[in-house]
């Protein structure tokens, strides 16, 4: 991978400190309750998560609190390993040997070329037996939806279109973020979802009754 950034401390500062941060330790412990909480509604129980590009930590504060759940985090970033602890790991080219109940993927993927992303999807699906979160920027949403002022927008922009077909091979998409593995049994109701063609939802073991 090369990045368009060093992810230094000074790349810290500007995106993660400050009025105008992209995200903070609150909004992401929030962010970190809803998905938990959904994944159990899922029936998917959180044993263990890996965090890809785990920057300054905020999913690890949330987790680290949970005893129970065997929390891995990774990152690229020399300077965020050695700041906040974690593996120094580039999901571009690692294939973990692990299979984890949650993968967290949040702002990593648009600063990978084509080639990169594309392999990194595959790592992630490889990673991943329950539940992916992904966060990842897209062109649309960097003309309609982000506030420049506190995202960085030196980043490749691709078509949403482009990362859908190239995780529809592993997961379903959930919504609000959340793929399901396609071996992790998940069973979505079909307005839960996005629409698909009549007769690919398979019939399996569902979480619930109607």
């Amino acid at each position: 991978m090369r990045a368009r950034h060093d992810f230094d401390a000074a790349y810290y500062r500007r995106f993660y400190s400050g009025p105008d941060r992209a995200h903070s330790a609150a909004a992401v412990a929030r962010l970190a309750r809803g998905v938990t909480d959904l994944a159990g509604w899922l029936g998917i129980e959180l044993g263990s998560v890996l965090d890809v590009g785990a920057g300054p930590g905020f999913w690890g504060r949330f987790f680290r609190r949970r005893p129970a759940v065997r929390y891995r985090a990774v990152d690229v970033s020399a300077h965020a390993c050695e700041k906040w602890g974690h593996e120094r790991r580039d999901i571009s080219r690692w294939a973990p040997r692990e299979r984890y109940d949650l993968v967290v993927c949040q702002g990593v993927l648009q600063y990978l070329d084509d080639a990169a992303a594309a392999r990194a999807i595959e790592n992630l699906a490889r990673a991943c037996r329950g539940l992916l979160y992904l966060e990842v920027v897209t062109r649309q949403d960097l003309a309609e939806a982000v506030d420049a002022r506190g995202t960085d927008t030196l980043v490749h922009a691709r078509e949403g279109e482009w990362y859908r077909r190239r995780l529809a091979p592993h997961f379903e998409q959930v919504g609000a973020g959340l793929w399901a593995s396609r071996r992790s049994g998940v069973v979505l109701y079909e307005l839960e979802g996005p629409a698909a063609p009549a007769g690919k939802r398979a019939l399996r073991s569902g979480r619930r009754s109607g």
